[in-house]
């Protein structure tokens, strides 16, 4: 993130929840299921991969969404989100801006809550809910070195998916975001 926003002027900064959004998108592309919802008696995948994203208004929660969100490019997403919570904040939103969302991302980071569980958007079959990245000892090489760590929680539909699914989703995410560079082509 940094190297990226050293390239950016103030007005193009990406945050860390857009490269979450970003690889939130390109994960569900490889797990459908979680990019779908009950209907009743079957599960009916989504066609587009439209994340929505947790905003925290003085009268409540609203959901933003970042449609096609695993085709656009980063700085795309970070430009759509900055625009429609500015939106949301002035109480401009916009119906675009909250209708389409097939998957949900909530981060409390910005809060300092390093974990939590987030509460499903039905008729989604999930939601990730990110904690704080905060800077912790780790273990590399055998020597405990300074390094970044944050949390990632994810509460899915089980008529749809199980927990198995959802890990190796998880796993998918993770390695994304420990790659930054694959988000970027």
């Amino acid at each position: 993130r940094k190297q990226v926003n050293a390239l950016l002027p103030d007005e193009r900064k990406v945050s860390v929840n857009d490269f979450v959004i970003k690889a939130v998108a390109l994960a569900l592309r490889q797990f459908p299921n979680l990019n779908a919802s009950f209907g009743g008696d079957k599960i009916i995948q989504k066609g587009h991969v439209n994340v929505g994203n947790a905003v925290a208004l003085p009268t409540g929660l609203l959901t933003v969404v970042v449609k096609d969100a695993d085709v656009k490019p980063l700085a795309q997403i970070a430009a759509e989100m900055k625009t429609m919570v500015a939106r949301a904040r002035d109480g401009k939103v916009q119906p675009g801006d909250i209708e389409g969302s097939t998957f949900t991302v909530s981060n409390l980071g910005m809060y300092e809550i390093e974990h939590f569980t987030a509460i499903i958007n039905l008729p989604e079959a999930g939601i990730l809910a990110v904690g704080a990245a905060k800077e912790v000892p780790v273990v590399k090489d055998g020597q405990i070195v300074p390094g970044t760590r944050m949390r990632m929680t994810c509460a899915a539909d089980h008529r749809v998916t199980d927990g198995a699914e959802v890990a190796q989703y998880l796993g998918a995410i993770k390695k994304a975001l420990e790659e930054p560079l694959r988000l970027l082509v």
